[in-house]
């Protein structure tokens, strides 16, 4: 797991910074929506925290394991792009665009469209789909 500095601004993309972002998500709070949980996942990737990733991703897709520590290269997130959210209940879509390069390869674009429910009130990861873009 990589540390940060509480102070820079999350990696995320949100100025207030770690400790007032995905922080508080990453100790156990839970997320006032989807967009909210998919941008602390995205956070999640850039800091290696595989145990948040396994524990906001739904037990019905979930994999036993992400194994990130052993990626090789192991990518370097650039940024994040959120596209849309749209809510409908329990049941919740992401839109976004995450940036990333793989060694000193050249940066590329991973274009998701996530889905997500909300059980006892907390968000949970479900699937995505990869458009063309």
């Amino acid at each position: 797991m990589q540390a940060i500095d509480t102070l820079t601004p999350c990696p995320c993309g949100n100025s207030a910074g770690y400790a007032r972002c995905c922080g508080p998500l990453h100790a156990g709070e839970a997320a006032t929506s989807a967009e909210v949980l998919m941008r602390s996942r995205y956070s999640a990737y850039v800091l290696k925290r595989e145990d948040y990733l396994l524990a906001t991703w739904h037990a019905s897709t979930r994999p036993a394991s992400l194994k990130l520590a052993a990626q090789q290269p192991a990518p370097t997130w650039l940024g994040l792009e959120v596209r849309r959210h749209e809510q409908d209940g329990e049941h919740a879509t992401v839109e976004f665009i995450a940036r990333l390069r793989y060694g000193g390869g050249k940066a590329q674009r991973m274009h998701e469209i996530s889905r997500f429910v909300r059980e006892q009130g907390r968000w949970y990861y479900l699937d995505g789909q990869f458009p063309e873009s």
